[in-house]
């Protein structure tokens, strides 16, 4: 079970590929809040740390954990829109040297895609991280200034929780199976 935080926050950025509405863009909402910085060019981005992407097909695990804490890396969100994420990601990561994660499964809470497994917006992929490195505190803080926020723990606690649980990437993995039918969510993916 994660508890309130009482330690340095992660830093929190996200690279807005300008792909969407910045009016409804939630990394654009969160950066003006203070709770993420947001960047408009892969060169302004922090050397070190992770950036999340959903194709990468390696899960931010425990193994992440120090680079993002201890050695103080930060969390990237790519900000960029569902139809164009192959090519956004091919773009970015030939830019940049931190290191590509994608997020165990999880339930949108977001007016768009509610109830989507792993449609995440980037705030939602962000606080989600943060939780998984123990700031759960950091995390509620950047989805806070959303209506349906809080909806994102509610939906999420009991994955949440037993992610941040886990002991190794594999076996956090391995319990995304308790919570989620990933064989039918496979038939029903796109080709």
């Amino acid at each position: 079970m994660t508890c309130g935080d009482a330690v340095d926050p992660v830093s929190v950025h996200a690279l807005w590929l300008a792909q969407d509405d910045p009016k409804k863009n939630t990394a654009v909402l969160a950066s003006k809040r203070g709770d993420v910085r947001l960047h408009k060019r892969v060169q302004t981005l922090p050397k070190k740390g992770v950036i999340l992407e959903p194709l990468c097909g390696k899960v931010l695990g425990p193994e992440d954990h120090e680079l993002l804490t201890s050695r103080r890396g930060a969390i990237v969100g790519l900000d960029c829109s569902w139809k164009h994420i192959e090519s956004s990601v091919r773009e970015v990561m030939n830019k940049t040297r931190l290191q590509a994660r994608t997020l165990p499964l999880l339930l949108a809470a977001n007016p768009v895609n509610w109830g989507k497994p792993g449609k995440l917006t980037t705030a939602e992929a962000v606080a989600a991280a943060l939780y998984l490195v123990g700031r759960s505190d950091q995390a509620r803080d950047v989805l806070g200034a959303f209506r349906w926020g809080k909806r994102f723990f509610e939906l999420n606690q009991e994955p949440l929780d037993a992610y941040a649980a886990a002991k190794t990437s594999a076996e956090l993995v391995a319990l995304q199976f308790e919570f989620f039918d990933l064989d039918h969510l496979q038939q029903e993916a796109p080709p």
